[in-house]
Order: C-alpha cells, then sequence, then structure tokens
C-alpha cells in the first residue's frame, strides 16, 4: 500500500448516497481519519443517512451540497478549495429503459462539467468511476479471459449507458495534464470495476425478489461456463482512496495519471447467475438447473420483443425486460486481472471472498424478510 495519506484534504464525492459512495465515505471516514471535509454531492442527502456517519466522523466535517450534476455553477461552488473528486454518479441503465439525452445528459455532460469546475477551482485531482462494460462484451460474444489493460479488443457498445460511460471515461483521461487556474495541472485516472457486489447493491435485492415469487427458485439467465470476477464494494473502495493517494504522489502523479485501471478481487470467477445463488443459498434458495429455453431460443425472443417495441416506439415508449446485448452480458466469459492496479496504484483488495460473501450473505439476510412482506402483500 502506498503511505501516502489524504490527511488535511477537501475530498468532492459525487452519486454519495449511492451504493459506492456510502461505502466510500465510510471508509474515508475510518481509514483516513485526518481528512478535513468530505463534500456530499447528490439530488437529495438523507439527513438521517447523515446521522448515521456520526460515530465514525471524528474532526471530519461534512459538508451536503444537492443539486443536478449538470449545473455547472454547482459544480463550480462544490469544487471550490477541494483537493480530489471522486466521480462516481451516473445512471446505471442496462435494459435502455432511460431516454438516450437524460442518460447522455448525466452521465457525458455532467463528467465534462465537472472536469471543467475542476479546472476552473484548481482542482489537483479527479478519479473517474467507469466500468467494465466500457470493453464489452461485443455483441458476437468473444470471451476474454483474464484480461488486462492492455487486451486488444473489437468492441462497438450498444448500450446507451456503456457508450456513454466510455465517452465519459475517455474526456477523463484526455483532461489529464490540463493547466489549472492557479498554474498547477490536473491529475486524472478512471477505474474500470467489473460487476460490484456487497451491502446495499440493489441488483442482488431485485434477482432475490424475483427468486421470491418464484417460490425461493432463482432464475437462470446465464450458462454456467459464462465465467466472470465479480469485485466486492469495498475492495472498490480501497481502489479509490489507493488512486487518489497514487495522484497526489509527486513519484507516482505522471505515471498514474492518464490511465485506466481494472479493479477486481479475488472472488472466485464464477457465472452471473451462479454468483446470486451463491450468496443466496444460506438463505434457503436454490436455481433452476438450465436456461428456460436453449440460448440460440432466447436470442430469437430478445429479437422479437425488441422489434415489437421498436415498431410500437413512435406511440408508446415499451422496454422489453431483456435484450439480445444484456443476454449476450449474461453468457459471455469475461474476467480480468487487477495486476497493473497492484503495480502501479500499490492496490490490494483488503476484503478476502470469505470476508465479502459473509458480508453480503448477512445483508441480505436482514433484507429478506422485508422483501418477502412487501411481495406477499402485492
Amino acid at each position: 500500500m502506498s503511505k501516502m495519506s489524504l490527511r488535511g484534504n477537501v475530498c468532492v464525492v459525487s452519486g454519495a448516497c449511492g451504493f459506492v459512495g456510502k461505502r466510500l465515505i465510510r471508509m474515508l471516514l475510518v481509514e483516513e481519519e485526518d481528512v478535513a471535509e468530505i463534500r456530499l454531492l447528490d439530488r437529495s442527502v438523507n439527513t438521517q443517512y447523515l446521522h448515521s456517519l456520526e460515530d465514525c466522523r471524528g474532526e471530519t466535517k461534512l459538508s451536503v451540497y444537492e443539486g443536478d450534476i449538470r449545473d455547472g455553477d454547482y459544480l463550480r461552488k462544490a469544487c471550490q478549495g477541494a483537493s480530489v473528486v471522486f466521480h462516481l454518479a451516473s445512471i446505471i441503465d442496462v435494459n435502455d429503459s432511460v431516454e438516450y439525452n437524460e442518460i447522455y445528459g448525466i452521465n457525458v455532460t455532467g463528467t465534462q462539467l465537472f472536469l471543467e469546475a475542476c479546472v476552473h477551482e484548481s482542482v489537483p485531482s479527479f478519479i473517474y468511476v467507469s466500468t467494465i462494460e466500457v470493453m464489452g462484451p461485443n455483441p458476437r460474444g468473444d470471451p476474454i479471459v483474464n484480461g488486462n489493460e492492455d487486451t486488444v479488443y473489437k468492441s462497438s457498445l450498444k448500450f446507451n449507458y456503456s457508450s456513454t460511460k466510455k465517452e465519459a471515461e475517455l474526456r477523463t483521461l484526455r483532461a489529464h495534464g490540463e493547466e489549472l487556474h492557479n498554474g498547477n495541472h490536473l491529475a486524472t485516472c478512471a477505474l474500470r470495476p467489473m460487476y460490484i457486489y456487497g451491502e446495499g447493491c440493489r441488483f442482488l435485492l431485485g434477482h432475490m425478489a424475483d427468486g421470491i415469487r418464484n417460490r425461493d427458485v432463482l432464475y437462470r439467465m446465464s450458462v454456467p461456463e459464462a465465467l466472470v470476477n465479480p469485485v466486492y464494494v469495498g475492495n472498490v473502495c480501497v481502489a479509490l482512496i489507493q488512486a487518489a493517494r497514487s495522484l497526489q504522489d509527486p513519484l507516482k502523479r505522471d505515471n498514474v495519471g492518464g490511465k485506466f485501471y481494472f479493479v477486481s478481487d479475488d472472488t472466485p470467477a464464477i457465472s452471473y447467475s451462479d454468483f446470486n445463488h451463491t450468496v443466496m443459498a444460506p438463505l434457503g434458495f436454490s436455481i433452476r438447473d438450465k436456461l428456460p429455453v436453449p440460448l440460440f431460443f432466447f436470442y430469437v425472443v430478445c429479437f422479437v420483443m425488441e422489434t415489437l417495441c421498436w415498431m410500437l416506439r413512435p406511440f408508446v415508449r415499451l422496454v422489453p425486460p431483456l435484450n439480445r446485448q444484456l443476454l449476450t452480458m449474461l453468457n459471455t466469459p469475461f474476467t480480468f486481472s487487477y495486476q497493473k492496479a497492484k503495480t502501479e496504484l500499490g492496490y490490494e483488495p483488503r476484503f478476502s471472498w470469505d470476508e465479502a460473501r459473509r458480508g453480503t450473505v448477512e445483508w441480505l439476510a436482514s433484507q429478506l424478510p422485508a422483501q418477502r412482506e412487501k411481495i406477499w402483500s402485492q
């Protein structure tokens, strides 16, 4: 681990009330006890959430900045006197249910305005949370096994989510080295986490709810051999803090700046569906052995649904529950190494697979009664 610390820093966290944002803020408070201030940026910040941070806040000032990330004035105010920006806010949409203008405005325009605010307010460091999906998989479902930052992969991104995250990542990396108003230069980098799981993961809650409706049998949407390597939310936050330390280290700044890094951990490679079962089996859930229909026929069904929705688009916006690109993502082997992040950022997963799994299972267990009551009452 890098010996640099964030002592005295003013940290700006966008998406502060999101899944990763909440964990990052708590980790900054616990691990970086001398952080001067953390600024929580989100559309709205729950007062109850702020109260929950009092037990670990110490002397760190917590400031709330509620607003729209597409508002440049709002971002400039939030960046005044800041040391580092952790840019987590984005729209995650794997069903293409969000209008393109909306997702582009948040994911791309918001990021560009944030970078401009950093330049205007002379914020020296900017870390962007990207996603594995800027890499693919491509529509052909070409696999990657233990890929790295030098892996060549031909991909045409079909999801608006993937393409907008890719453009925002590129803008972030190109901004590295831009001159700030005080004459110094901006340092940027991007992290590409795998599928992030852990306490607070809404996707896991959704799969659990589907399983409850199906009499505690989880749906299988991916074949067992489609291996991916999910990453625990706590380890993603460790990587974020290490990136911030590295950008502030004069010996590392130029080497790390302008680059992206894959972030995974020691979670075993497993298919998406089997991962859901792994963390829910202790709660009494089983899983179907096979896909509901053969994969090829699944694609045909998705094509028909997509075509119907497209034909009806002039009259009503319908979103199919599953599309071909999502089906490809769920059924393509796609694993990556974190060795470059380890070598250059000093990232080491702090939470073992056993710890990550235990924490995730305990959290899911705490949510199960409310989920059952909610579904049974419908």
